[in-house]
């Protein structure tokens, strides 16, 4: 074998692997920075709210994000089917974002539309007092949908660094808004506002990275809009199933617990949602080789063990110096939850782990991993209404995302099945 590899082909060859690494890990590394940069922007937004616009009013825009992280879905949605099927056909590349682009400007329109229309709802479910706030939902709603298109196509054609920015700009233009208008007006109100302009900036990038001009191909009967929608609802499905899981519990909090009990779950929740987000990066980067028929069941354990080990840090961070772990989720005022935050530490490791089994069940089309998602939910919300405290609900939420995730765990190692590729018309075929 090392004969083989002294001559110059196989010195060409063995040149071309490294490269190849070498690019792989810039890329790794490029979206790790972005999201890295965008979650603390994010983050760092979260506890400013958290410390200027006081326990109840925080509360609130807790449970505003809560919900606004659900109606994401249908923007994830749109990104992983468009990343899966640009992954699986590269070569129909143009005939895939005309149709994600077209179904995603159309899907942001009719549920920033219906968001809108059931803001009364919202208000009043969530006791907010201001119908505004509940509206700055929709108004969020229209952009985070279509960015989702716009990523979906970027991530499966793996250019790293366009997408880097879009999620760049989804983060700083969040705290930039935010910090401004926080420090002008400290209320609910402004923070989701801060939100809501921060959602067009990332639109706008994309917009950039997509505009330049392709060679039109004329074969997208393989992507009709109607099939791929079909493919989009049910990826939406799968992802607003485990974001019903990672915040049913604070929705319950604030519909049934006191205000001071639900602004300490709320706080807590900064940790969780923190640890949660921090190997984002690595399913962003891992789901275009998870929807390829040559993954192995290999790719996935390493993605988890690397989640898995991010998060152990983080929780014995926060065992280890517990006043810094209480500064970051919003100080003195959250003091009465500072005990517990390595549990919500390991429900954010927990959910991290569960979202790249969701993913990889998306990649893979198994759908008994949603049923079982959907099966956790009604636990989740059943234990949830049994207790009356931020300390008593972590218990619960921490032992059911454990027991979800060796059953999705399972589901993934014993009956994984590669993707199947988009149908391919005769034609294209014909002349690849």
């Amino acid at each position: 074998m090392w004969a083989a590899c002294r001559g110059p082909v196989g010195f060409a060859t063995v040149s071309k692997m490294a490269t190849e690494t070498s690019r792989r890990l810039r890329s790794g590394a490029v979206i790790a920075v972005a999201m890295g940069i965008m979650n603390l922007s994010t983050y760092g937004y979260t506890v400013l709210a958290a410390h200027t616009i006081g326990k109840e009013a925080y509360g609130a825009f807790s449970a505003l994000m809560g919900a606004l992280l659900v109606i994401s879905v249908l923007s994830l949605g749109l990104q992983a089917t468009g990343a899966r099927r640009i992954s699986a056909a590269p070569d129909q590349v143009v005939a895939i974002e005309r149709v994600v682009l077209g179904v995603g400007l159309r899907s942001a329109l009719v549920l920033g539309a219906l968001c809108l229309l059931l803001a009364p709802v919202l208000n009043t479910m969530l006791h907010l007092d201001s119908l505004p706030t509940a509206l700055l939902v929709g108004v969020a709603t229209f952009p985070l949908t279509y960015m989702g298109g716009q990523a979906g196509v970027l991530q499966g054609e793996r250019r790293w660094a366009p997408l880097a920015g879009v999620y760049l700009a989804q983060g700083l233009g969040r705290i930039g808004f935010g910090t401004v208008l926080i420090l002008i007006s400290p209320t609910e109100f402004s923070a989701m506002l801060g939100v809501a302009l921060g959602c067009w900036v990332p639109v706008v990038v994309g917009w950039f990275a997509l505009r330049r001009p392709r060679v039109d191909v004329p074969h997208s009967e393989g992507h009709p809009g109607l099939d791929l929608l079909r493919e989009v609802g049910h990826s939406s499905q799968a992802l607003l199933a485990f974001f019903a899981l990672s915040n049913a519990d604070i929705l319950v909090a604030r519909a049934t617990m006191s205000d001071s009990q639900a602004g300490l779950y709320a706080a807590g929740l900064i940790m969780a949602k923190a640890v949660l987000f921090l190997p984002q990066f690595v399913v962003v980067y891992a789901f275009p080789s998870l929807s390829k028929e040559e993954t192995t069941r290999r790719t996935l354990l390493l993605a988890l063990t690397l989640s898995a080990g991010l998060g152990m840090v983080a929780v014995i961070g926060t065992l280890l110096f517990p006043n810094l772990a209480l500064l970051f989720v919003g100080g003195d005022d959250f003091a009465g939850i500072q005990d517990d935050l390595w549990k919500f530490a390991v429900v954010g490791t927990l959910l991290a782990m569960i979202q790249l089994l969701v993913y990889s069940a998306l990649a893979r089309r198994q759908g008994r991993a949603v049923i079982l998602i959907w099966t956790a939910l009604v636990w989740l919300v059943a234990g949830a209404l049994l207790v009356s405290t931020a300390q008593s609900l972590v218990l619960v939420v921490m032992c059911i995302d454990g027991a979800l995730f060796f059953a999705l765990l399972g589901v993934a190692l014993l009956m994984g099945r590669p993707a199947a590729k988009p149908a391919v018309p005769d034609e294209v075929r014909a002349n690849p």
